[in-house]
């Protein structure tokens, strides 16, 4: 494979352009063929880049991609060189492919691609299905990263674990945030056949970094670290939070790591799952780092640093001002409850607006269950996702939870947004609270919202 760094392109833009759409004219992430072959045939053409360095495996349903942000952080503050894969995107493709904090250049995205098309093509022509968007992006990942050459690798999996198409690699720290019901056509119709699934990230002699869990899924896991001999640590037994408090633009944190107490840790982020994330991030970095029960914390003044420099956009992300406009990626109940409890601790809105835009096969109905006591209002739409459900499909189901009367539907996303911020305008405010807006229901919804209102990610 020639040297990434080698070369420069002079139209970077409109070359992004044309390797995206090339990429998009593969099989999309939603479409699969449960295999490691074509990915285990591609990475062995490039010379097994993947080898090159550890990993930090992230697994689970919700919060994978903030927990990685926040092991990326905290190994960067440790002087280590990091490369990071993320899926899906909010804006642009490039954000999958994060080196040194930031998303790699056009250019290199565009370099990376052309040093690796001959070999995906190769296995293209040998196999009985051509590889993925997916799983092309994940061996751009791993070639990137073997190339730059990074010291760790934080890699969050798509979907499921054990026939996702990140886990050719053997991670040395194998994380798996909370598990709950998502692409149960996928992953099976309950948590503990989701988890087991899951817990195919969990190889030989690793650790196990386990954020709580519902009791079957936690058997799923437990179960396959002891068929592996893996080391395991559990949220609320090896490590947790043992205090937490609102503060202003997020939390005041108290963690238990796996070799010691980490107090006045400021998290700029909202909710008590992500309270979860910092804590089994932080456990995360201490296994990777060797940290354990006698071995003390690791440095205190590095890990409050790098939690506050966390950011995770579309993640309960305020973007705008008077009123007030959050955006949030929460796609299945589980995400959408959490979110609600953190709108309801950290915001004292007098009037909640919400903005909803969902992709088929989500449980819709659970999440807006779930959305329905805390918004006063509801203005559905629909994202420009191929799988968007219909705005009019949309409101049918709003209009059963939240009744005719608090439901009015807008097709496209910027006039929903436009029609969200009048009413909540027009709503009653007072020098205590105010009015808002929750722009949610699917990360295509929350990134598409990010860019209509001038938000940018890193």
């Amino acid at each position: 494979m020639t040297g990434i760094l080698g070369r420069m392109s002079s139209s970077g833009t409109a070359d992004l352009a044309r390797v995206e759409q090339e990429l998009l004219a593969r099989w999309p992430e939603t479409r699969l063929e449960p295999s490691l072959g074509r990915i285990s045939a591609l990475v062995d053409l490039l010379g097994s880049p993947h080898r090159a360095y550890p990993v930090v495996q992230v697994a689970g349903t919700n919060g994978k991609t903030t927990t990685a942000r926040m092991v990326d952080e905290l190994l960067r503050g440790f002087g280590l060189r990091v490369g990071r894969f993320t899926s899906p995107h909010l804006q642009s493709v490039r954000e999958r492919i994060v080196l040194d904090g930031e998303p790699v250049s056009a250019e290199r995205f565009v370099e990376t691609y052309s040093d690796i098309a001959p070999y995906v093509q190769m296995v293209d022509a040998a196999g009985e299905h051509p590889m993925s968007f997916f799983e092309v992006t994940v061996g751009m990942a791993y070639a990137t990263f073997a190339d730059a050459p990074v010291d760790v690798a934080v890699v969050e999996v798509g979907m499921g674990g054990t026939w996702d198409a990140t886990n050719v690699v053997d991670a040395r720290v194998a994380v798996v945030t909370p598990v709950a019901l998502d692409h149960a056509e996928y992953l099976g119709p309950d948590v503990g056949t989701i988890a087991g699934e899951k817990a195919g990230v969990i190889k030989r002699d690793a650790v196990a970094v386990l954020a709580r869990q519902q009791p079957a899924a936690l058997d799923a896991l437990v179960r396959r670290a002891v068929e592996v001999e893996a080391v395991v640590a559990r949220e609320g037994t090896e490590f947790g939070v043992l205090d937490r408090r609102v503060a202003v633009g997020g939390q005041q944190l108290r963690l238990q790591g796996l070799g010691g107490e980490y107090g006045e840790v400021f998290l700029p982020l909202f909710g008590a799952h992500q309270a979860q994330n910092a804590a089994t991030a932080l456990a995360a970095v201490e296994a990777f780092l060797g940290a354990g029960a006698g071995t003390g914390p690791i440095d205190v003044g590095t890990v409050r640093a790098a939690f506050a420099a966390v950011r995770s956009p579309g993640r309960l992300e305020r973007v705008r001002t008077s009123p007030t406009v959050l955006v949030d990626a929460a796609h299945n109940p589980a995400g959408m409850a959490a979110t609600v409890e953190a709108v309801r601790e950290s915001f004292d809105f007098t009037r909640l607006v919400g903005v909803v835009g969902v992709v088929h096969g989500k449980d819709v109905e659970g999440m807006l269950r779930e959305l329905e006591p805390v918004c006063a209002e509801l203005v559905v739409t629909q994202n420009s996702s191929s799988r968007a459900m219909p705005a009019d499909e949309l409101g049918a189901l709003a209009v059963d939870v939240f009744g005719a009367d608090r439901v009015s539907v807008s097709p496209r996303l910027p006039e929903a947004l436009t029609e969200a911020i009048e009413l909540a305008e027009a709503g009653p405010d007072d020098a205590l609270g105010g009015s808002g807006v929750l722009v949610t229901g699917s990360v295509i919804t929350a990134g598409e919202a990010r860019t209509l209102l001038g938000g940018t990610t890193s």
